[in-house]
């Protein structure tokens, strides 16, 4: 593993790293007084924004070499420290069109998808003009195991007629949200749970498309994408809307969680050490009983602490990262699960002291850690709650040891 970038990826993150200080950062609070205005809008300043990183080549930067001719061409390694970038402000990711659910959702239809659907809904997904999300997670039925999903995707002359209710799903709120791809059961009598599932392009004003109500998380509504419930009842699509074929559901879903598991755990890191960064700013400036709360034994230990936690878990991103672009994802499945569970557990704790240090003010909008905290605590769960990850990692673990005479 080598982890010293080229000089042309050196320019690449400075230039990122400058224009999320210089161009993004000061505009946050513009962004949220306008998003304020309409919750589930795109804020003007942030189509602005989004111009400005197109023209400075800083847009779909998410896409593997394979796409190169939708973006710059970076592979995972590559991509990681932007991505960790990106999360240290809320904002970012989207401005550089990097943000979930779209990133994987477009990965999806570069893969996956025939010409057609990538004329109408990867292109203007690619140029930012439109948003997407992906309905996956239903409420009736224990989702981390997608072989339990029950929305009925059945084949009717030229169509496809889907019944089923989803929810917690990402980006159906935004306005701008106007496709989502649907997992459902198209064969629900396979004998091969894994041969049952399909997934469909919906366009989000199809009749019988119901978005229920947005979902809060630790109490955010996740404005503007939101995370909704979603009914869907007698909808109606082409047969030409299914990605890959029938039965090819799980097989997908299972190359799109990949990237984007381990892109979260890249913007975590991003987030973890802007955490430590505020607390290391607040000790240093905050006087208790008489002397700097940075003299105090406990914070010095947190400190130290956090920056192990995040070094550790950046350095597993990193080989994680390597592993993909070397052997493919499904080859670095171990690794790309051991970071799932590392980097959110990692973040919470980080920004959890971090929090502790900044006393009441941590809790509330003067600063990023609620935010970043909810958003660590949630990655414990979606694309896969920790529990999975750890059985289905120390199955394999088990098996190849003892296959291996290791045992």
């Amino acid at each position: 593993m080598d982890f010293q970038y080229t000089e042309r990826m050196q320019s690449l993150i400075e230039k990122a790293k400058l224009f999320i200080e210089k161009e993004i950062e000061p505009r946050v609070p513009e962004y949220m007084e306008q998003l304020a205005e309409d919750p589930w809008g795109s804020p003007a300043v942030m189509e602005e924004l989004k111009e400005k990183a197109k023209a400075e080549g800083l847009w779909n930067l998410f896409l593997p070499p394979a796409y190169e001719g939708y973006s710059p061409g970076l592979t995972n390694l590559e991509y990681a420290p932007i991505a960790e970038l990106t999360g240290r402000c809320s904002i970012a990711a989207e401005v550089f069109n990097c943000s979930a659910p779209d990133t994987g959702n477009m990965e999806v239809l570069a893969r996956y998808g025939n010409e057609e659907q990538k004329e109408e809904w990867l292109k203007p997904l690619l140029d930012g003009t439109i948003r997407s999300a992906f309905a996956m997670t239903e409420p009736e039925v224990a989702s981390s195991d997608a072989t339990n999903i029950e929305t009925s995707i059945v084949a009717d002359g030229d169509d496809y007629v889907i019944n089923g209710r989803k929810f917690f799903i990402s980006g159906a709120m935004h306005k701008k949200c106007e496709v989502m791809i649907v997992m459902g059961k198209s064969a629900p009598d396979n004998p091969n749970r894994y041969e049952q599932q399909s997934m469909v392009l919906v366009p989000r004003n199809t009749p019988g498309v119901t978005v229920v109500r947005p979902m809060s998380v630790f109490g955010y509504q996740g404005h503007p994408e939101g995370h909704a419930e979603v009914l869907f009842e007698n909808v109606r699509v082409p047969k030409e809307n299914i990605i890959l074929g029938e039965g090819r559901g799980f097989e997908i879903a299972q190359g799109r969680l990949g990237p984007g598991r381990i892109h979260h755990c890249m913007r975590l890191i991003g987030a973890a050490q802007k955490s430590l960064e505020l607390m290391c700013q607040r000790v240093n400036e905050r006087t208790l009983f008489g002397q700097k709360m940075s003299q105090l034994g406990s914070i010095r230990e947190d400190i130290a602490k956090s920056y192990c936690d995040i070094e550790q878990a950046r350095l597993l991103t990193l080989k994680a990262a390597d592993a993909m672009d070397r052997y493919g994802n499904k080859g670095a499945k171990d690794l790309i699960a051991m970071i799932k569970i590392v980097a959110p557990n990692m973040a919470s704790r980080v920004v959890d002291r971090a929090i502790q240090a900044h006393g009441g003010v941590g809790l509330s909008q003067d600063t990023p850690l609620a935010q970043f905290f909810s958003y660590s605590r949630t990655l414990r769960l979606a694309d896969g709650p920790d529990q999975v990850h750890m059985m289905q990692l120390g199955r394999n673990l088990a098996r190849r040891m003892k296959e291996s005479g290791e045992l």
